[in-house]
């Protein structure tokens, strides 16, 4: 097993601050000394709560950082998209916007825009463990929203307080950094903002490559389903 990239992530401080917590993670590993506050304040959230993760990528980028998104959001993207410039993209972003009046999807679009005026890159491409790999192997960790229900397995949520409620409740959308891998027995690494998380297993933990990689996609449900990479200027 390779050593999992050394991390520390700081207990995210309320339920929707999971996003800004994982930023600030990706912040201090590459000896960036903003405050998790500084971090919250600035990140732009959701009128529900909450942010998504071109919000995350749009902070990193005005900070002088590169950033790249996978995405697997095929409420937001048409796999015929990609492959063309990202100004292409851009463009059929704000095309679609005519005809989808989703608040979400709006929101989700001023995002983007934003993200690739910025510079940010936009990809698309099959979700294998060797993608994982890829960045994990240059010591790069990976910024994720996914699923929370199904990576941890646990019951829907409901309402404000987001109590759980099997009948009523919803699933839940959650961000969490990547920062190792054991190839022969299929596991990832974890490092998780929610401390007190229904796995009982800490801020870092390892699972399944599988329960990973379907709980990513799964975050289509809270439009992320992503990975983020987040580099200095000075690195590729």
């Amino acid at each position: 097993m390779k050593a999992a990239i050394p991390l520390n992530i700081l207990p995210q401080p309320d339920d929707s601050t999971c996003g800004p917590t994982s930023l600030h993670t990706i912040y201090s590993y590459y000896g960036d000394d903003i405050s998790l506050q500084q971090v919250i304040d600035e990140v732009e959230t959701l009128e529900e709560g909450g942010t998504l993760g071109c919000l995350l990528a749009n902070h990193a980028l005005s900070r002088g950082y590169r950033a790249t998104i996978y995405t697997y959001n095929l409420n937001m993207f048409d796999p015929t998209w990609f492959g063309h410039e990202q100004f292409f993209i851009k463009n059929k972003l704000e095309l679609q916007s005519q005809h989808k009046q989703n608040p979400k999807l709006l929101t989700a679009t001023t995002a983007y825009t934003t993200f690739l005026d910025q510079g940010g890159k936009l990809k698309y491409e099959v979700l294998k463990p060797a993608l994982i790999r890829r960045y994990l192997n240059k010591r790069i960790p990976i910024l994720t929203g996914l699923s929370s229900t199904f990576l941890y397995g646990s019951m829907r949520e409901h309402g404000e307080n987001m109590d759980y409620d099997d009948l009523r409740g919803e699933p839940s959308g959650h961000f969490v950094v990547l920062n190792g891998y054991d190839k022969s027995r299929r596991t990832i690494s974890v490092a998780d903002p929610l401390h007190t998380n229904p796995l009982g297993e800490g801020p870092l933990y390892e699972t399944g490559i599988d329960r990973l990689i379907n709980a990513i996609l799964l975050g289509i449900v809270t439009y992320d389903a992503n990975l983020i990479i987040i580099t200095p200027e000075s690195e590729e």
